[in-house]
Order: C-alpha cells, then structure tokens, then sequence
C-alpha cells in the first residue's frame, strides 16, 4: 500500500464532494435571491447530478482503457468553480449552467479515483476504499456549514470563495501523482476473488446492486435537499439549524461507513448491505412522526448512520462482480448511481409544492423497502461469477 497517496486522494474525495455538499445549503439562500418555488430549487439539484450522471459511465471507461490520473485534480477544480460560478452569476440560467459544471467536475474525479485507490492499496483494498469513501462523506459533512457561514457574511456572491479550496487541493494532488512510486495497472483480468484462472463479469448480479445503489442515492439526495427546508418550514428552525443538521447527518454517515466496512469484512458484503437498507424501513416513518428538532436530529443520525453502512460493501461487491472493468464498476456505483437519486429531486419538489415538504419526506418511506428487496438477491461474490482457466 502507498499510505501517502491513499491519503491524498482521500483530502482529494473530500474537497470534490465538498462541493457537492455544499449544493443543497445554497439552495435557501438562491431561493430567497431569485424567489424560486420548490421544484425550480429541486431542479438546481437535478441539473447538477444530470450533467454528472451523463458523463460518468464515459469517465470510468476511460479509467479502464487508458490510466489519465490527470483527470482527478482537473475534476477537482472544475467542482470547485462550478460551485463558485453560483455567485458570480446574476440569473437562473447561470446557476444551473455552473452547477452543472461543477458536476462533471465530480464525474471526473471519482471512477478515476476508486480505480487509483484499487492499484495502489495492495492487499488492503477494503481498508483502503473505505478510507476513501469517509473522506467523501466528511466533505459532504463540511459543506453546508463552510458555505453557509460563507454566505451569511458575504451573501451569495461569496461562493465565488469556494474555487479556492479545490485549487489547492488540485495543485497538491497533481504534485503527489507525479512524484508517487509507479504501479502496474491492475484493471485488466485481475483475479480479485483470489482464484485461478480469471474471473467473468457477473452482470445480472451488478444490475442488481445497481439498482440498490440508485434506491440509496434517492433516499441521500432526498433529505440532503429538503432536511434545510424541512428544518425551517415544518420545525419552524434556523437557515444555521437546517445547515447543522445537514452536517450531523453526514457526519452520521461517517460513522455508519466505517462502521459498514468493518463488519462487511466480518460477516459479508451483501449481508451488511441489506442490513443497511432494512434498518431504514422504520428510521424514515419515524423521522417525519416527531415534531421536536431534537427528536428530528436523533433520528436524522440514525438514518445516515444506516444509510452509508452500505457504502463501501456496495463499491466492493461491484468491483467484485465486475474485475475485468473496475473503473465502469467504480464509475457506476461511485457515480452514475449515486447521481441518479439527484434526478428525483424535482419530482419531490413538485410533491412538496402540492402536499407540502412533510408528504415528501414521508414519499420516500417506500424506497428502503424495494432497496431490501434487491439486497437480499445479491449473491456472495465467489458465487456470482464464471471462472475462466488462466490459459483461456
């Protein structure tokens, strides 16, 4: 293992997804800038995960063809200015055209990323990727409360701030992949089951865990969105309280994905995955059921807790039933199907503008129980696959 490298990309996930984070504690202020309803807020979020979801199968392809390390600290700066871009603008179109931006500045970053962290952490893979995984989450904790402290002082052209993080950051990736000690590239025909011979690609049961993955993202994207809005409309908080709880949940998720990999590790990827999403079929009845903000922040944990339990065990298992395309693997799970939940957003928006944001919350109670459904399917990686003899 390259300890110094891992480290890197992992401040490196964590200044990308920075940005990302950021996104749903602007959208109080943008609203309040250009009078927005709830679906035209929601559509920000659209707008950004489309662009990502687009452009994401393409990244994790090239990953698996040509080795473009290069990408990584491009893809943080292109996030970083997108994000910034929100405050330089002075109409709608604008902010959807710089997020947008910023999420194929994402897009870039993360195949390219799991793939790298896959070569250079050796015999400590699932070590490895759930550290990475954590510098995510930490970046999707730090978020909204750095950008909206930057916005209470400085209003929504402080944004414009946010490119200076991910330059530097940019600049001290790009400085640690050019003096890193070279590695083979292991994406082609590697035998991660630890086999002879040479693994097939088990695609049915990668469609599944796609699936699940998806089922996870709209349950993210749902109350990363509306849980600052819920926080002021329904709980009648603080734009500073929304944004606080914003931040325990994914500070929550920080526990819940090391948590998730250690006892993936112990009794099983699939298991602790379906565990995951099963634990969640109570946790968002009761979420919407209690009326107090501190009720609300309890369970809030709870269910980013159980939410990102299943982080790095769905990441694995997808580079498990996949070997042979490791950066597609990574740029669906950590990508496109990750996105994908951005996109339901709007549709949320318009269930909140008609029903209210507490119907809306309360619409998502459905999603854990179809993601336990295909949990359950998903096999053990060693008996997913064909095995080729190695002379094939």
């Amino acid at each position: 293992m390259q300890p110094r490298t891992v480290a890197v990309l992992f401040l490196g996930h964590l200044v990308t997804d920075i940005n990302q984070g950021a996104l749903p504690a602007l959208l109080p202020f943008l609203i309040a800038e250009y009078h927005l309803s709830y679906t035209a807020a929601a559509f920000i979020i659209f707008a950004s995960n489309v662009a990502s979801s687009v452009v994401q199968p393409m990244f994790g392809h090239l990953a698996d063809r040509v080795s473009t390390p290069w990408l990584m600290p491009a893809g943080i700066v292109l996030a970083g200015m997108g994000l910034a871009g929100t405050g330089i603008v002075t109409h709608y179109t604008g902010v959807l055209v710089s997020v947008m931006l910023s999420g194929i500045g994402v897009a870039a970053f993360h195949p390219q990323g799991a793939q790298y962290v896959n070569r250079v952490s050796g015999e400590g893979k699932a070590t490895a990727m759930s550290f990475f995984g954590v510098g995510g989450t930490l970046g999707f904790a730090i978020g909204p409360g750095l950008v909206t402290a930057v916005l209470l002082h400085w209003g929504v052209k402080g944004a414009a701030l946010m490119v200076i993080p991910a330059s530097i950051m940019a600049g001290v990736l790009a400085w640690c992949l050019a003096s890193a000690p070279k590695v083979g590239d292991s994406s082609k025909h590697r035998d991660v089951l630890g086999t002879t011979g040479k693994a097939g690609d088990a695609w049915g049961p990668f469609a599944r865990l796609t699936g699940a993955v998806v089922a996870r993202s709209i349950l993210f994207y749902g109350f990363n969105t509306f849980v600052p809005l819920y926080w002021i409309h329904v709980l009648h908080g603080s734009k500073a309280a929304g944004a606080l709880a914003l931040t325990v949940f994914a500070l929550a998720s920080v526990v819940g994905n090391l948590l998730g990999g250690r006892l993936a590790d112990r009794f099983g990827y699939s298991r602790i995955t379906a565990a995951g999403f099963c634990a969640l079929i109570p946790l968002i009845p009761a979420f919407v059921e209690v009326t107090s903000e501190a009720g609300a922040l309890a369970v809030l944990m709870l269910i980013g807790m159980a939410l990102w339990t299943t982080y790095s065990p769905t990441i694995i298992l997808g580079q498990q039933y996949l070997p042979n395309h490791i950066g597609l693997s990574s740029g669906v799970t950590l990508g496109i199907a990750t996105t994908l939940g951005g996109v339901t957003t709007p549709l949320l928006g318009q269930v909140a503008d008609h029903f209210g944001l507490w119907v809306a919350l309360a619409s998502m109670g459905v999603v854990p129980i179809l993601a336990t459904g295909l949990a359950v399917t998903l096999p053990r990686p060693d008996r997913a696959h064909i095995h080729f003899p190695s002379n094939a």
